[in-house]
């Protein structure tokens, strides 16, 4: 080695030389806008697509969507959901979602029960703040997601309105699922070419 570079050498390391490349890197960020921000003091802003909790919406008039048709159960690809169905007395061929469950700690947010939902009974929210010390009530019952579409409704209908599953119009307000054919007795007479 050279006497030259022996003193170059000697000479970067009495004058710390590679700190003071590293402070110029911290300096020069310090008057950078910084980019993280503190959580629970600042809250992020969350897209409409954001699949958090799910929730199960009514329509405007206060009646349940659901039709217990147990399709949201069928696409759940972790099976965390639970639809029990009963039949409604007052109509006859209706049925409703006497019972219904979700796991949250089992599911894994691929929104495919939204997408089956014939209703859209269903919808992601915004809420992801649900940690508790006891993993029980992360079994949602009925009455826990009605409160949840109901708390976060404005953002549930977003998350339905961004994925093209409803239409933010009046002709989808009054939208409801009825069966192809009636079940009660016409009082009129069927069409001659039927008859002959």
């Amino acid at each position: 080695m050279s006497v030259g570079a022996l003193t170059k050498k000697i000479l970067e390391a009495a004058l710390f030389d590679e700190i003071w490349d590293a402070m110029k890197v911290t300096f020069k960020h310090m008057f950078y806008k910084p980019i993280t921000f503190q959580y629970p003091r600042e809250q992020r802003t969350i897209p409409d697509a954001h699949r958090g909790a799910l929730g199960l919406l009514r329509y405007d008039d206060g009646k349940e969507r659901c039709v217990g048709c147990d399709l949201c159960e069928a696409a759940c690809p972790s099976r965390c959901i639970k639809v029990i169905s009963a039949e409604d007395k007052s109509l006859p061929l209706q049925r409703y979602a006497s019972e219904f469950y979700i796991d949250i700690t089992k599911c894994v947010f691929c929104g495919y029960c939204v997408e089956a939902c014939p209703v859209n009974a269903l919808a992601m929210t915004k809420m992801y703040e649900y940690s508790t010390h006891d993993k029980r009530t992360l079994l949602f019952d009925k009455k826990r997601l009605y409160q949840i579409g109901e708390q976060h409704l404005a953002d549930a209908k977003k998350y339905l309105y961004t994925h093209n599953q409803e239409k933010n119009d009046d002709m989808f307000h009054d939208y409801r699922y009825f069966f192809p054919q009636s079940v009660v007795q016409s009082t009129q007479p069927p069409p001659r070419h039927l008859t002959s």
